[in-house]
């Protein structure tokens, strides 16, 4: 399933609408270190892979601007575990 995803700069959010409902990932910018505060999908939406999609997009995100990465969320910590080609955005 492929998912639209915006980044909302100005709420310090990226976000897909998916079947209605608000899939998103939280983050505070600290001059260039992305903190990941939430990944939030509605229990709802569950096993389709969003959460996946949306920390892949926060992360390709990162990488072009430059940022390095603190994953302050359970989920973005499990996801740099699976996925060590993002290690290195690590803070």
């Amino acid at each position: 399933m492929d998912i639209d995803i915006q980044h909302e700069e100005s709420a310090s959010r990226f976000i897909a609408m998916v079947e209605g409902q608000a899939c998103v990932i939280d983050y505070r910018l600290a001059g260039e270190t992305m903190t990941i505060t939430h990944t939030g999908v509605p229990s709802t939406l569950g096993g389709r892979g969003i959460a996946g999609q949306l920390t892949r997009y926060a992360l390709d995100t990162a990488r072009a601007r430059g940022w390095k990465v603190i994953p302050a969320c359970s989920y973005a910590t499990g996801y740099f575990e699976k996925h060590p080609e993002y290690r290195d955005l690590l803070a």
